[in-house]
């Protein structure tokens, strides 16, 4: 049978951009219009103030995040056993243990929050410690657990009260009473009054009286004015004496919280058989989102795993894709870059076109399908159209691109150059942010065979603004280098309106890259490239067949 489908996460590359960034909304949206599942956005990274400033402008919030599609303990059968309260009895536990068919409960607060985990061996260990005749109070037992495991009744006393003090004891006849029986002690003792009584004037804190035998109003009395609780039950001696030590609160056998190994629904399975392979526990709690108890998983339920599904917009090299995709399930590619890098185990739609932005690709399956463009949708596709196309100035702008980027400019109301000065003015912005920030504002790691490498690039309308930002980010190139683990970065600065870029760099032979792939020759390590605009069409491949070269030579 087909794995059924909860949801598709739709998602865009690493380091998002505008068009990726708005190409998982309005695909999105698409999806949820024509298809069965729920799709959601969800963006791999954090967002640049280019895509900050649309977001806002059109009313919509970042995308949740997602940095792994690995399958994680939510993507597994989690076994929602009921958490029990710290104060209930050994006994009732044992009894739910039976119930449930389950070897171990966890305890929990009101909240659910988790405070430690019971395991039938606890309660065995417990039964079997026949020695420890002042369990009862070294646990704070209240009255209630008692009444509760011996199927009794209070005669006389409050079953909220605690025992602290005293031991457990059999009342047999008062001369064999007399030099065992001590004040606060508990004694269990059957119909005769001679003993009932005898214990009561010891100073018992409490009489167990068995076989629900008869009670004389006069012992009553008496345990009343002493502060004797009284207690009947059904049960002999014999059943009640092994029972009563069952009515100690869990609390007192558990195992704390902090020793506990616990998952949170978001713990990879991975790394969940690692920490499970090195303890002998059998059963694990699991915590969800806001970190509170919803059930437990074994080591058995890890063989049925329910992969993630995810489409994949804006991108399709492996080096820019979220973690673990090797382990979900690609639905579908909608893109406009070279085809990379990315393997499927199945034929999946697989829509690549050569336009200049993915959301073109979008508006036209809009169409194709007969969708309705909300007007908020659209600004979120011109956006990303006018980003990707430098407002219709990059070389990789198509007729397809400018033809979508007016008609959904008027859906939804915006002039198009005003609103672009203002995108991008909004993205070149550099107040209060780090080097680390602008570097990753639009960054995409490209490989084929042993070549790897970075590109990244920034628009700016204005001189200034580009100085600026040169300013900040040249210095960090190494250190964006390694972040990536990659051996070469380059970096595009582009005036948006002479289009004309600088181009930054580092990495060992990256001047003699350079001038192999432009035909310049950079001066104080900056590469001036005329009427470079593209990242995608002008730089990325002369790189990539430079660098190739080289490395067929080596």
């Amino acid at each position: 049978m087909a794995e059924a489908i909860r949801k598709v996460n739709v998602i865009g590359h690493l380091h998002p951009d505008t068009d990726s960034i708005c190409s998982a909304i309005s695909y999105a949206y698409l999806k949820n219009q024509i298809s069965e599942p729920i799709y959601e956005a969800r963006r791999a990274g954090a967002i640049n103030r280019e895509t900050a400033f649309v977001l806002k402008h059109f009313g919509f919030e970042e995308p949740p995040l997602i940095t792994t599609v690995t399958p994680q303990i939510k993507d597994i059968k989690i076994t929602p056993l009921p958490g029990i309260d710290a104060e209930t009895s050994l006994f009732t536990a044992w009894n739910l243990m039976r119930d449930e068919k389950a070897g171990t409960l966890c305890i929990v607060d009101d909240r659910r929050d988790l405070k430690g985990l019971i395991a039938v061996r606890d309660i065995a260990n417990a039964n079997m410690d026949i020695l420890d005749t002042e369990v009862l109070a070294t646990s704070r037992t209240r009255y209630e657990n008692i009444l509760s495991t011996l199927d009794a009744t209070m005669v006389l006393g409050d079953p909220e009260q605690v025992i602290t003090s005293g031991k457990m004891c059999v009342g047999t006849t008062p001369e064999m009473m007399e030099d065992m029986v001590e004040e606060g002690d508990i004694v269990l003792c059957t119909n005769r009054y001679e003993t009932q009584q005898f214990a009561v004037d010891c100073g018992a804190q409490c009489l167990i009286i068995c076989c629900d035998a008869h009670v004389s109003p006069r012992v009553v009395a008496s345990a009343e004015r002493n502060g004797c609780a009284i207690i009947a039950t059904p049960y002999d001696t014999y059943a009640a004496a092994r029972l009563v030590t069952m009515s100690i609160p869990v609390r007192a056998k558990m195992l704390p919280s902090d020793k506990i190994l616990r998952f949170s629904v978001n713990t990879s399975i991975d790394d969940a058989q690692k920490s499970m392979a090195a303890t002998q526990h059998r059963v694990f709690p699991v915590t969800d989102e806001n970190g509170l108890y919803c059930g437990v998983v074994s080591s058995a339920n890890m063989i049925d795993v329910r992969r993630k599904h995810v489409i994949l917009v804006d991108h399709n090299e492996r080096s820019q894709a979220v973690d673990g995709l090797e382990q979900a399930e690609i639905m579908e590619i909608v893109d406009h870059h070279r085809i990379g890098s990315i393997e499927t185990d199945g034929p999946v739609v697989f829509r690549n076109e050569p336009v200049g932005c993915t959301c073109t690709i979008i508006y036209s399956i809009f169409k194709e399908n007969d969708v309705e463009i909300p007007a908020n949708i659209a600004g979120l596709m011109m956006s990303a159209i006018l980003s990707d196309t430098l407002c219709f100035r990059s070389p990789t702008c198509t007729p397809r691109d400018v033809r979508a980027g007016k008609a959904l400019a008027e859906i939804c109301g915006e002039d198009i150059e005003t609103y672009a000065d203002a995108m991008f003015d909004a993205g070149a912005d550099l107040t209060g942010r780090t080097a680390e920030e602008v570097f990753n504002s639009d960054f995409k790691v490209f490989s084929r065979g042993n070549v790897r490498f970075g590109v990244g690039q920034g628009s700016f309308m204005t001189e200034n603004s580009r100085r600026a930002a040169e300013k900040l980010v040249g210095p960090y190139l190494s250190e964006g280098a390694a972040a990536n683990e990659i051996p070469l970065v380059f970096y595009l600065f582009t005036d948006v309106k002479t289009q004309t870029s600088d181009l930054l760099y580092w990495g060992d032979n990256a001047e003699e890259v350079i001038e192999h792939a432009f035909g310049v020759q950079p001066e104080d390590g900056i590469a001036v490239l005329e009427g470079v605009v593209s990242r995608k069409k002008q730089v990325t491949p002369p790189l990539m067949s430079t660098l190739q070269s080289f490395s067929e030579e080596e």
